[in-house]
């Protein structure tokens, strides 16, 4: 079986922690896109491990793990979050490995990156990684990859501080060096996880354009990030939070009114921990948004969905979900690609009542409380899509699987 993990919102919806939760019946787990502008966080025990380029498959002892064609790496930071898990008691050597035609970001990427988006008449909110001057480069077709390493020509076009810098790291990143398409033919009749990065609604194609990421997000690039054909992908989760959360710029129609919602803001904000795991700077907050939701199962095949943070809403009294949006006027339940009707659009919200219950505390979905199932089950009905698997903390034990992924 080859298992998708998708995030269906803006990213940060947890999809670490699920990753992390169903590597344990995978044998190989494969990032497909991004870099290291991701942050997963995963619990284990009470530790926290933060991860940025490293599969989350990787605190199991016994699994292999694979940074995908798809992805663009920072050879320093991911040589620094491998020491980290050394540190952490976590034996890597031998378990990670790279795609040869994944992309390397450069030193020089990051502030590049930076002033590129101090220069935009709408600046995008970047995390100045270098992430998109490293898929710009690739798509001008002068980016650097791990299959070039070793290619005289191609690697006499650096000099100076780019050929020190490469000279640093060149060996080792040809010791991990793989040929991912011939690996995933290998090892095809295996339990295989695919993971994303980053959100659906910041795909390059199919989300918020241009308050998106620089590579492809969305469930397709697990086909081209992994070196395998989409037939091979068996079966495709989106994961999102019981509301929404957003960072850097661009369009939130759910977003809280920070005059009129900023208490509730700021109480979805700590106690759902919505800062960044790269950046640590403060998440936009907003109520769910269904209209996107259903945007993103529909544009990404989702087969079920993963609802993470439910628990978030234990203390409140009633809770809130977009269902559509009114853009002048005009009632829109079908997701817009027009940045500025994004920008117009108010959300219609419908009501549910709360739990008043520690969900925690609940070891089985058959035992949540009526309420947490009803807003559980409008999702379902809004959508047209099972959520399958659901979260109630950061903890493994934390999660109720209401169907297994792994059985057709």
């Amino acid at each position: 079986m080859k298992v998708v993990i998708i995030g269906a919102q803006w990213g940060d919806e947890g999809k670490g922690k699920i990753v992390d939760y169903l590597a344990e019946d995978a044998k190989y787990v494969v990032r497909y896109s991004g870099g290291p502008n991701a942050g997963h966080t995963i619990v284990v025990d009470g530790k926290q491990f933060a991860l940025h380029q490293v599969p989350s498959g990787i605190l199991y002892s016994d699994k292999k793990v694979y940074l995908g064609a798809g992805m663009v790496i920072d050879p320093e930071k991911l040589f620094k979050e491998l020491d980290m898990l050394k540190e952490n008691g976590i034996n890597w050597e031998g378990r990670v490995f790279i795609s040869d035609r994944a992309q390397l970001i450069l030193p020089k990427y990051r502030q590049m990156d930076k002033d590129r988006d101090a220069q935009r008449k709408r600046p995008i909110g970047t995390t100045g990684s270098g992430i998109g001057i490293a898929y710009s480069e690739k798509s001008h077709r002068d980016g650097l990859r791990l299959a070039d390493l070793d290619w005289a020509e191609k690697m006499a076009e650096f000099d100076g501080e780019d050929k020190e810098y490469l000279d640093k790291y060149k060996d080792k990143l040809i010791e991990m060096r793989v040929d991912l398409t011939k690996v995933m033919w290998e090892v095809r009749k295996d339990n295989i996880l695919f993971e994303g990065a980053q959100g659906a609604m910041l795909d390059i194609d199919s989300g918020t354009y241009p308050y998106v990421s620089s590579g492809a997000s969305c469930a397709a690039g697990a086909a081209t990030g992994c070196g395998i054909g989409p037939h091979d992908l068996d079966k495709i989760l989106g994961v999102f939070k019981a509301y929404q959360t957003r960072v850097g710029n661009g369009p939130m129609p759910t977003e809280f009114n920070n005059e009129s919602e900023g208490e509730l803001c700021q109480y979805v904000r700590d106690t759902g921990r919505e800062y960044g795991v790269t950046t640590g700077r403060a998440r936009r907050c907003g109520y769910l948004d269904l209209v996107a939701l259903r945007y993103a199962c529909r544009v990404n095949s989702l087969d079920g969905l993963v609802l993470t943070h439910l628990d978030i809403y234990d203390a409140m009294e009633q809770i809130e979900a977009c269902v559509a949006y009114d853009i002048d006027g005009k009632i829109v339940t079908d997701f817009p690609a027009n940045v500025d009707q994004m920008n117009k659009a108010k959300p219609i919200l419908e009501k549910f009542k709360g739990w008043k219950t520690p969900l925690k505390e609940v070891k089985s979905y058959k035992k949540l409380p009526k309420e947490a199932r009803e807003y559980v089950e409008y999702i379902e009905e809004y959508t047209g899509v099972p959520v399958t698997i659901i979260s109630v903390g950061y903890e493994r034990d934390e999660t109720f699987i209401r169907a297994n992924p792994w059985k057709k």
